[in-house]
């Protein structure tokens, strides 16, 4: 995702758009259940450490996500015994990600063509 591969330095707000995190999360459940922390790390992972988030952030966010029922989830034991709940995409969330991740896509080129305005498509 474009939003990943921003430089940022210890000095820049880390703060997401609204829906980013929602959208990345859904994105690691695309590719397989998972519990929180493991979403952490996925992120993390895939943004080359670019990207940090908390607790504080995640938790209200798969809150939401259960509301709307764009995920599902269900508790289950990790492998040392603790209880962890797994959330898992379901079919409206899959929708959901197609549909937000096309409109970011049209977001970002939108805001490259501001930035960048040498470098607009020719028509």
């Amino acid at each position: 995702m474009p939003v990943a591969n921003m430089p940022m330095t210890d000095n820049t707000a880390r703060d997401l758009f609204p829906g980013a995190l929602e959208m990345m999360i859904l994105e690691s459940l695309r590719r397989q259940p998972a519990h929180g922390y493991a979403l952490v790390q996925h992120i993390q992972q895939r943004s080359n450490n670019l990207l940090q988030v908390e607790e504080g952030s995640l938790y209200p966010a798969l809150q939401r996500l259960l509301k709307a029922k764009l995920v599902k989830a269900e508790w289950g034991l990790s492998s040392t015994n603790r209880r962890v709940r797994t959330y898992q995409i379901t079919v409206a969330g899959l929708r959901h990600l197609e549909d937000q991740i096309s409109s970011f896509e049209r977001m970002f080129e939108g805001i490259a063509l501001v930035l960048n305005p040498g470098k607009s498509p020719a028509h």
